[in-house]
């Protein structure tokens, strides 16, 4: 019994002495910069799940470093964050003495799954040298006008105790928190103004030739650009600009909400609303944009109204649940006759309904209207106006309200700027003081980092900074007068925003990272993460991406060229795998009974690495039977020659083996090498069994690496050059006659598997085409003695038509012999034998090959021997 666990530890032991898998800078040969999204060290460690990730990436790695390509290979941890704070907390301890626990676990985890990372580059968030950097980033972003802090309604969650960005606010609760309804709370708060690039993170998104099609719709969605019209009307003599995408229905305004989110809601309430205002948004939690719809529209007069830009009328205003405080100014006049939310509350809250546009040939009424028309027509109630298609309306409008300097063309987006601001302890702190005489004052760069405390007391109610003297007392960088420091910390997106690039230059203490490093490894080649990254890392990454580049160390848009989202790994009850559920498979515990190789095999065996998988025992068995065979088959072969049927084989599988690595199709690459495995001979070259193991290594490195070395090679296997496959050496006939046996197992199994009572005997009929001339006199001869024999490997030796009668007869003197009758070509008679026997085994039956003639039609049209029949008895 192979031990694997003794081979996996001498090769893990020998790749980390020989510093194999470290990169080294060279422009001599071409790049390839792999990178899977860096995890967050949790204390419980890894399960299989991560591993499957981790795999996806390392097969690609070892592929293309066998191809001869230069690869940078990293890993990091994203160790800022809630759960080691939260962690600590009930420990009592710091956070980081949590964090570098998991790490060091983390560490020891992955080296045992055989991954060739970059050790030499590691980074973790959480240490000074790192997030150093991300302050420096953030004073950058301050001076460029791209860093501020402003008054703002914010996402709350009462169980972080701390405010969270939109992206992190879904279906109304709290991303990390499922049953935790997300508040509304006016804070001042830190922002990054992303917005400056939402154009470019819009009109970018078509060139992302290589990333997800799911992906680059979701990012569309929620940045969405959306042109139209900004009106000026007044509220208390002061002018509010509205944003609107339907100026056509400017003469149907009956009323305007405004956002019960709007930190100057207040500000326009009358004193005799104030009350119904404050118990009104007291009730609301936060929501985003696509769960507008699904919500109850309500909503409570403010007492206030507006002046229309046009008509002078006095516009109601209410405050509503169903506009965003961060959409347009906040504000939205109501149109009830052609929007369907605003229909619904105009129901609800009895106020009028106004028609502006009804169909050609029809007029509207208002008491007539079931719902909002929200069709194109012409004009009505509107004025000058009247009679015009509504669309062209919209643009004489807006050029009216123009003319009159009551409006503007416009764009707007769903994208906000970025709040990064974080009410907690674990994350980086932002290099900002506050000065009685000054104001607020930046850090300067000489003084980076700001450090967090070593000596703290945690609570989970409270940022200890607010009362840590040693932290927030400081002197101001401009006048020296005693100063606070800013106690919020970055949200951790912060930290993962740029990662990717310090890999190129970890050791940097002078510069966040080398220009001339970072533009020839990146953008990174092949990124792998999880789709649910879509709106908030895969935004952020770009954000930052253009930023640096404007600032100018980078001479490249866009962070990767290539997205690929991995699917989910499920336990065996199919629930994703997670500790509360109990559900988990540890990969210590797989390594221990079935190899860590095998393990990684299975993993990409059984579908696409972007589909969600789910952990099957006997699936794993499958993977262990094959990589036992091919032990197996290492340890016994004869090196020698192989034949040309063999060669054939195996040059179609690297061929077919190469564009599925290559394709992230790793299932059908398994399935090739099972196939192939099932056509070795008892003899084999060298060479060509060297190329066999080549193919296996991404997959199976360990096992790879041992039998590399049984047959006589150093160094290592994964650093020898991938096989490339001779087109000349693949015959078609070999592989038409591979698949001819296939399909006849695939199909007796198959047929068995759902007939009621088990026959003894299967016929098996093939085409005449399927022979040699041969074998008509082997037909003949058979057919004299009116009985079945077994052609036996002797008749095939004898070729010449004479010897044959005398050895049939021979063979059938023994009647003991089964019934099987094999008629076919010479060169496929051994694997036919081997597995029509194999088969026999499995299924208790019988089995005769029958030979059927070609009919006068198909000879005329030389027409393709159709596939074996196959009758059960």
């Amino acid at each position: 019994m192979t031990n694997f666990k003794k081979i996996e530890n001498k090769w893990q032991k020998k790749w980390e002495e020989s510093k194999i898998f470290q990169t080294k800078d060279s422009k001599n040969k071409k790049k390839h910069y792999i990178l899977e999204m860096f995890p967050y060290p949790s204390g419980s460690g890894l399960h299989m799940g991560h591993a499957f990730n981790y795999t996806i990436g390392d097969i690609f790695a070892r592929f293309k470093r066998m191809q001869g390509y230069n690869i940078l290979h990293p890993m990091g941890y994203d160790s800022f964050g809630l759960p080691a704070e939260n962690a600590a907390i009930k420990a009592k301890s710091h956070p980081k003495k949590y964090i570098e626990k998991a790490i060091k676990n983390y560490i020891k985890q992955q080296k045992s799954l055989g991954i060739s990372y970059d050790w030499s580059r590691m980074v973790t968030t959480s240490s000074p040298d790192y997030y150093k950097w991300d302050q420096w980033i953030f004073l950058k972003l301050f001076e460029k006008g791209l860093a501020y802090k402003k008054k703002s309604s914010v996402n709350w969650c009462p169980k972080c105790n701390t405010v969270l960005a939109n992206e992190q606010v879904q279906n109304g609760k709290c991303w990390r928190h499922e049953d935790t309804d997300v508040e509304v709370k006016t804070l001042s708060q830190w922002f990054f103004k992303i917005t400056e690039y939402a154009d470019e993170l819009y009109d970018g998104i078509p060139k992302l030739k290589q990333w997800p099609e799911n992906i680059k719709k979701l990012q569309k969605n929620w940045i969405k650009k959306s042109f139209g019209t900004e009106i000026k009307f007044k509220i208390n003599n002061k002018p509010w600009k509205i944003f609107t995408t339907r100026p056509d229905t400017l003469y149907g305004v009956t009323f305007m909400v405004i956002s019960a989110q709007h930190p100057r809601l207040m500000e326009i309430t009358t004193e005799k609303q104030k009350k119904q205002v404050e118990k009104f948004t007291k009730s609301l939690h936060s929501v985003s944009e696509q769960d507008i719809d699904q919500l109850e529209k309500q909503g409570v007069f403010t007492g206030a109204y507006a002046t229309h830009p046009l008509t002078k009328e006095k516009i109601p205003i209410y405050a509503g649940n169903f506009v965003l405080a961060d959409y347009g100014s906040g504000m939205v006049m109501a149109v009830p006759a052609h929007d369907q939310r605003d229909f619904e509350f105009a129901k609800k809250y009895k106020i009028p309904i106004k028609v502006v546009i009804t169909p050609k040939n029809k007029t509207l009424k208002n008491k007539e209207l079931k719902r909002a028309y929200t069709e194109e027509g012409k004009l009505i109630n509107s004025d000058k106006f009247n009679n015009l298609n509504n669309e062209k309306a919209k643009q004489q409008i807006t050029k009216y309200l123009i003319q009159k300097k009551l409006g503007k063309k416009t764009k707007n987006f769903r994208l906000k700027d970025w709040l990064i601001s974080r009410q907690r302890f674990w994350g980086t702190p932002i290099p900002i003081v506050y000065c009685d005489s000054c104001g607020l004052v930046p850090v300067k760069e000489t003084s980076l980092p700001v450090t967090l405390p070593e000596k703290i007391k945690l609570s989970s109610s409270k940022n200890p900074l607010t009362t840590n003297k040693e932290f927030l007392n400081t002197t101001c960088p401009k006048c020296g007068k005693p100063a606070k420091r800013e106690t919020d910390t970055m949200d951790t997106f912060t930290n993962s925003s740029w990662y990717f690039l310090r890999y190129c230059d970890t050791k940097n203490k002078n510069k966040i990272f080398d220009k001339k490093k970072a533009n020839y490894w990146c953008p990174i080649d092949t990124y792998i993460g999880g789709k649910e990254h879509a709106c908030m890392h895969l935004i952020y990454i770009r954000f930052y991406t253009k930023f640096l580049r404007d600032i100018g160390l980078l001479n490249f848009d866009e962070p990767a060229i290539k997205l690929f989202t991995q699917g989910m790994l499920h336990g065996p009850d199919r629930e994703k795998m997670s500790k509360s559920k109990g559900n988990v498979v540890l990969p210590e515990t797989v390594s221990k009974k079935y190899g860590i190789d095998t393990a990684r095999l299975f993993l990409v065996s059984i579908a696409l690495p972007d589909k969600d998988i789910h952990w099957d025992p006997k699936g794993v068995e499958g993977s262990l039977r094959f990589i036992n065979k091919l032990i197996d088959y290492t340890y016994s072969t004869k090196l020698s020659t192989s034949s040309s049927k063999l060669q054939s084989k195996l040059h179609q599988t690297i061929k077919e083996v190469t564009e599925n690595i290559q394709n992230f199709k790793y299932n059908f690459a398994v399935m090739n090498l099972r196939e192939l495995l099932n056509s070795l001979e008892p003899n084999i070259s060298k060479k060509d069994l060297e190329d066999v193991l080549k193919l296996l290594s991404p997959f199976c490195p360990h096992v790879a690496e041992e039998l590399w070395e049984k047959i006589g090679n150093i160094p290592f296997i994964s650093s020898a050059t991938w096989p490339k496959y001779h087109q000349n050496k693949i015959k078609p006939e070999f592989e038409a006659q591979d698949e001819i046996i296939n399909s006849i197992i695939k199909d007796i199994n198959s047929i068995k598997s759902f007939i009621k009572t088990t026959p003894k005997t299967a016929n098996i009929f093939i085409s005449e085409q399927w022979k040699y001339p041969i074998f008509k006199k082997i037909k003949k001869e058979l057919e004299k003695t009116r009985n079945f024999g077994e052609i036996i490997k002797a008749v095939m030796d004898k070729q010449h038509p004479k010897q044959i009668p005398k050895i049939i007869q021979s063979i059938l003197k023994d009647t003991s012999k089964l019934p099987l009758l094999l008629l076919t070509q010479k060169q496929e008679l051994e694997l036919i034998k081997n597995s029509i026997s194999k088969l026999q085994d499995e299924t208790n039956l019988k089995i005769k090959i029958n030979l059927t003639e070609k009919s006068k039609e198909q000879k005329a049209k030389n027409a393709t021997p159709h596939k074996p029949a196959i009758i059960l008895e």
